[in-house]
């Protein structure tokens, strides 16, 4: 019997992990390590040492968000999306908050481990901001929600997601890789494409929330209405690739740099779909844009890579 209660509050906590959120946070850090990879020797333990604190910071943000929402009366019966570990009834507040705090203890364990490994001290000037940057990216996360001003309800999500997923993801992942010394400014071209895509990915699931959020929260989405959301995600989606490809223009060019437009269909779906569906239909097309993404983020760093060869 506590065998199998055991085994429903882990199912639960999976549940509330939201795994399937994971390769949209990969999508920025694996574009900046490859395109660190194509520029300089990249020590393959700091890559891993920042794969996993971003896994780590995009599950503490999915627990936050639940437990924030949740708290907030956000997350109701009539809500559109899929129900997690509180809503169902298998966790309790406290068993989120013991994950919460599992998740910020390895969040600074997973960061502090890639700031020693990759600057050999924690400090010097660039050492130190790198964690300064961490600490801000843990509050970030936990933020959105929670907390007696969550940015999240006041529709400022759009910009935290832009900021953390595309230019911190991207940039941070390069600056790390590269000890901090080959960071450019072209770089701000991809970082804001992923960018772009990831608000994009948050658009369409305030868009599917609109009603039910309508009482507790404010987003970018409710703002706008549905159909001028609709056309901000086309916005979003056409910005994002102009800003892939105005990278590939600046760089020594090369037919393997354009291996990522092979994502294009897939993008060209998404879109359709969100001009033909409402509500809970919508619910597909988030899965599609965070693998499409993922997809474009590694056929993108790899086509650097390949030059090399």
């Amino acid at each position: 019997m506590k065998i199998d209660f055991l085994e429903m509050k882990v199912s639960a906590a999976i549940k509330s992990m939201r795994l399937r959120t994971l390769p949209l946070s990969m999508a920025g850090v694996l574009l900046g390590i490859l395109l660190a990879v194509a520029d300089w020797i990249v020590d393959i333990q700091v890559a891993v040492l920042i794969v996993l604190t971003t896994v780590s910071l995009q599950i503490l943000s999915n627990l936050s968000n639940e437990l924030g929402d949740v708290l907030r009366g956000t997350d109701t019966a009539e809500r559109q999306g899929p129900e997690y570990g509180l809503n169902s009834g298998a966790l309790t507040i406290n068993d989120m908050k013991v994950l919460i705090g599992i998740f910020v203890g390895l969040c600074v364990v997973f960061g502090t481990a890639m700031t020693w490994r990759a600057f050999g001290t924690l400090l010097d000037l660039t050492p130190i901001m790198v964690l300064i940057l961490g600490a801000a990216a843990i509050a970030g996360a936990m933020k959105y929600t929670l907390g007696h001003n969550p940015y999240g309800y006041r529709a400022k999500g759009d910009i935290y997601v832009f900021l953390f997923f595309g230019l911190v993801a991207v940039l941070g992942a390069y600056f790390v890789c590269t000890r901090g010394v080959g960071l450019h400014w072209k770089l701000l071209f991809p970082a804001a494409g992923i960018g772009c895509f990831s608000v994009g990915v948050l658009n369409v699931n305030n868009i599917r929330d609109m009603e039910t959020d309508r009482a507790t929260r404010t987003t970018v989405a409710m703002k706008l209405g549905e159909r001028n959301s609709k056309i901000y995600q086309t916005v979003l989606i056409v910005c994002g690739w102009v800003f892939m490809a105005a990278y590939c223009l600046l760089c020594w060019p090369s037919a393997w740099h354009w291996m990522w437009v092979a994502t294009l269909p897939l993008y060209v779906l998404h879109l359709a779909g969100v001009w033909k569906r409402s509500g809970e239909a919508l619910d597909p097309m988030l899965p599609l844009l965070v693998m499409s993404t993922f997809l474009l983020s590694i056929l993108f760093g790899t086509g650097f890579c390949v030059c090399l060869i």
